[in-house]
């Protein structure tokens, strides 16, 4: 009897593109497809991105890159991508705003204040980082600030892979590595910090499920796989930022 091929597809959420790739379960790749998206800079020192740009990234270069096989041959997906922007959505599962990406600068004052509300030596025992203005945490402070009609709307606080998770499989989840890089999470314990989150007054209930990369957390659902060609069902594993996923 004739055994199909069975493959892997890897999805990297990067800054300029998001590039797919297909590979045999020997790590050896199959084929791949990048789509290219624009960075917006409404002011000097900011940087945005929108998550509608990296979904439509995703749809058509996975169609491309799984044409030829069975869909059904591919036994799970991995996602990486840029770290520490912010992705914002209602209860209506409506995004809020574009995403301020990693490279945004504005949020000096808002590092500051995580120092002065935590403490430099406590920050990074909790959270193993120092404050910089790059990390989601000060973001997210700095849309409380500046933008309380939107702040108020925030159902959702997510990463740009994990919007594409959420988009692929309808799950509200992360996983370490990536989570690790927004200072909200306790890096010795592997979960939210309650103390980072009553300082900065985040509900956890607007934070994602935390997995280890390695594990499933989720899987494709109807409406992804019409628009991917993916086949319903399949696992989606953690993942990791970018950073991480370099380093291994």
């Amino acid at each position: 009897m004739h055994q199909s091929t069975r493959y892997l597809l890897g999805i990297d959420i990067g800054t300029s593109a998001t590039k797919t790739v297909l590979f045999d379960h020997a790590g050896k790749p199959v084929s791949g497809a990048s789509a290219e998206y624009p960075l917006y800079q409404p002011k000097h020192g900011w940087a945005e991105q929108e998550p509608t740009d990296w979904w439509n990234a995703v749809c058509e270069p996975v169609k491309n890159v799984i044409t030829g096989i069975a869909a059904s041959e591919i036994d799970g997906i991995g996602l990486s991508g840029q770290m520490h922007g912010l992705v914002l959505l209602d209860g209506e599962e409506r995004l809020l705003r574009r995403s301020i990406i990693w490279c945004d600068q504005r949020t000096g004052a808002q590092a500051q204040k995580l120092n002065d509300l935590i403490g430099e030596k406590q920050l990074i025992e909790i959270t193993a980082n120092p404050a910089l203005t790059g990390f989601t945490a000060a973001k997210i402070l700095w849309v409380k600030e500046n933008e309380p009609e939107i702040w108020g709307k925030v159902a959702k606080i997510m990463l740009p892979k994990d919007y594409i998770r959420y988009m692929l499989t309808g799950e509200f989840a992360t996983e370490v590595s990536d989570a690790g890089g927004m200072q909200l999470l306790d890096v010795p314990k592997r979960r939210w910090s309650e103390k980072m989150l009553k300082a900065l007054e985040i509900d956890e209930k607007k934070l994602p499920k935390v997995f280890e990369s390695i594990e499933i957390s989720g899987k494709v659902c109807k409406k992804a796989a019409n628009l991917t060609g993916l086949a319903f069902g399949t696992p989606v594993a953690g993942g990791g930022g970018d950073q991480a996923a370099g380093a291994i």
